[in-house]
């Protein structure tokens, strides 16, 4: 089984149909990224594939010194600030909703869609790049080493930046909910 690094050098070097097989791996973790970052269902979907053909497009600068997904996030950022150039920013905690997750009782699955919503409006809150952070590490399982080289900062700085996220996450969602858990 060939590493991403072996199929992004593969893709580099002319192969350009080893991409589908990187796509079918991140497309929906770049997708899942996005819709964290805009809370816009349709703008994650076009930004994911934007990212896969921003990658094919420049697949000539991929050195392979990285992992691949530190170099496709570093992609991925830059569409998200492209993206952002052109719209005008929107109050992105009016934008998200939850999907049902599963079959509960009413009540039950009330309670676990509200505060589900009310966290997404608390991470929505978060500047850029602590909600970055945030996403790249919890929810893309990215490790603190591959966020500093991806944000150009020292781990610590990382470490720090995620620290203080997480504060403000649940400062920010103890709010929402009326200051009680």
């Amino acid at each position: 089984m060939q590493t991403d690094e072996q199929l992004m050098l593969q893709v580099k070097g002319g192969k350009v149909e080893m991409l589908a097989i990187l796509f079918e791996k991140y497309n929906i973790k770049l997708y899942n990224f996005f819709l964290r970052l805009t809370g816009d269902k349709g703008s994650s979907e076009d930004m994911a594939q934007d990212v896969f053909f921003r990658i094919l497009k420049y697949r000539s600068s991929y050195r392979g010194e990285h992992k691949f997904t530190t170099w496709m996030y570093s992609i991925a950022r830059n569409v998200n600030i492209d993206r952002s150039k052109k719209n005008e920013d929107y109050p992105l905690d009016q934008k998200w909703t939850q999907e049902p997750a599963n079959i509960r009782a009413p009540e039950e699955q009330m309670t676990i869609e509200q505060d589900h919503l009310l966290l997404d409006r608390a991470l929505a809150r978060l500047p850029l790049k602590k909600r970055e952070v945030l996403v790249l590490s919890r929810y893309q399982g990215m490790k603190y080493k591959e966020i500093a080289r991806l944000l150009d900062t020292s781990l610590e700085n990382v470490k720090v930046l995620a620290h203080r996220a997480i504060k403000e996450l649940q400062d920010s969602y103890l709010g929402l909910k009326g200051g009680t858990l």
